[in-house]
């Protein structure tokens, strides 16, 4: 290796100043980038306020909201009644059908005589009355009861509970006595009394797991997956979680309601029929797709239209995108007036989101896929021109030269100097298009625009029915997944790659 000298070096030096004497930025250029990209994360945490946000944030609520995604609850009510016993009561649209009976809540019944007062309108009208020459003023055949004016009684009986014990989960049971409640949670105990309108809590320091906000008012207890309730002067609100989605084949007014998976099957392959009129597999199928709590088949008709309306807006799209962009692109239409009249065009559609513009279509059409269809076609001609528009820009002229040397018309020309280059490029970007509108037609349609972005957006709106908001977001994955798997596979076969 040959040593250079320190005069030589010079020379280089001298001829070549840039190599030995470099700029400040080039010399510092990574560290000021790393610092400005460090002070730009600081701005942006003060500026939105992200450390007040994330301290403020209800952790547990977001934790409550997930768990309803992929869990149920059964919520029963015990009332007291104001005659020292209980009532329990179920929602209207039990989970558990019309006549629950579950083996994790136990209630000791027994059967009371009371004397209940009637109220007068209650009472069966007195007869006219007569009156007798005997006793001038005197009414006959009315009771005396009717006479007096006394408020008449009426002797019933009835069952009641004493006593009800709920179990939570494995450390976690409920006792409920009239006026008065013991929880038992972790090692934990809580007891409270509910009198006079007020729930007063027997055990101070409450647990982590219960809170009361104000004396007397009610107190929340939370169990974490196992579910929560709520101590109230009147009542004791229970919920009960269940990992899963209850009732998905079958509602609770379905025959086939309840019955373990071998009955279905052995009732549908060869059990009489339920209903003279139809077979047993076609009521089954009816109830699976009619089910009243998770709508199947509204859901699914949903989709299809989601499908539909990015199918047939990207479609559209590219027919519009695709000719308007040879007017576009300067090197295949000499007239710089037209190139910059549809550039501009292209610039005002993709200017305006998908979903501005369908919100501007559910104006005028009013709700439903035709809004949506118009919504994408409008956004993706606008982004699909200028894709479009570029790529015939960056074209190689040798092809298209060597076509025009032969004397072709200019049809021919493009026909065959061009479209061989771009169509793989046109055809590639029109499949992703269509993958991405797969998604975006979900969220147009939250605005009006049809399809399964409304249905979901009104299971969001219940703030009750997330494990539907995750039956459906579960359909659009797979959706999305498949068509991104055929979408993949087009675009290798038209760039010319085997597809792995």
């Amino acid at each position: 290796m040959t040593k250079l000298h320190l005069a030589e070096m010079d020379e280089i030096a001298a001829r070549h100043p840039e190599i030995f004497h470099r700029s400040f930025w080039s010399r510092f250029r990574v560290p000021l980038i790393v610092l400005g990209a460090v002070l730009y994360g600081v701005y942006c945490w003060w500026f939105f306020a992200v450390g007040a946000v994330l301290a403020n944030a209800n952790w547990s609520l977001a934790g409550t909201y997930l768990a309803d995604w992929v869990s149920y609850e059964v919520r029963p009510e015990i009332r007291m009644d104001g005659h020292g016993t209980m009532q329990i009561v179920y929602p209207r649209f039990s989970p558990l059908g019309d006549n629950p009976n579950p083996d994790w809540l136990v209630a000791e019944r027994e059967t009371v005589t009371r004397t209940i007062e009637t109220p007068a309108a209650a009472r069966p009208a007195a007869p006219k009355s007569t009156t007798s020459f005997m006793a001038p003023g005197a009414a006959l055949g009315g009771s005396a009861a009717a006479a007096t004016g006394a408020p008449a009684t009426e002797t019933r009986s009835e069952e009641v509970v004493i006593r009800a014990e709920i179990a939570m989960g494995r450390s976690t049971h409920i006792e409920v006595l009239p006026g008065e409640v013991t929880v038992q949670h972790g090692g934990e105990s809580l007891r409270a009394t509910m009198s006079d309108g007020k729930v007063v809590p027997e055990t101070e320091p409450l647990p982590r797991w219960a809170v009361q906000k104000r004396p007397g008012e009610k107190i929340i207890l939370s169990f974490g997956m196992a579910g929560w309730a709520e101590i109230d002067a009147t009542e004791v609100s229970i919920r009960k979680r269940f990992l899963g989605w209850a009732n998905f084949i079958f509602d609770t007014r379905s025959p086939f309601f309840g019955r373990p998976a071998a009955d279905v099957f052995a009732l549908i392959a060869w059990g009489e029929r339920i209903d003279p009129q139809r077979s047993n597999l076609s009521l089954a199928w009816n109830n699976i797709l009619y089910n009243s709590e998770w709508q199947h088949l509204d859901v699914w008709t949903k989709l299809l239209q989601t499908i539909v309306m990015a199918f047939v807006g990207t479609v559209l799209a590219t027919l519009v995108a695709f000719p308007l962009a040879f007017v576009a692109a300067r090197n295949i239409t000499r007239n710089r007036f037209f190139n910059q009249l549809t550039k501009r065009f292209f610039d005002f559609q993709r200017s305006v989101d998908m979903l501005i513009w369908a919100l501007f279509f559910t104006r005028a059409f009013g709700p439903g896929p035709l809004a949506g269809i118009s919504a994408i076609f409008f956004t993706d001609t606008g982004t699909l021109g200028k894709l479009y528009s570029e790529a015939l820009e960056n074209i190689d002229d040798k092809q298209r030269e060597g076509v025009k040397s032969v004397g072709a018309p200019s049809v021919a020309v493009q026909r065959f100097g061009v479209l061989p280059q771009v169509l793989p490029v046109f055809a590639s970007q029109a499949l992703y298009f269509w993958e991405s509108n797969t998604r975006s037609a979900t969220i147009i349609g939250a605005v009006g625009a049809g399809g399964i972005g409304l249905k979901l957006w009104e299971a969001m709106r219940t703030n009750s029915d997330w494990e539907n908001v995750a039956y459906m977001v579960v359909l659009i994955l797979i959706v999305v997944f498949i068509f991104d798997g055929i979408s993949n596979a087009l675009r290798s076969r038209l760039i010319g790659r085997s597809h792995h």
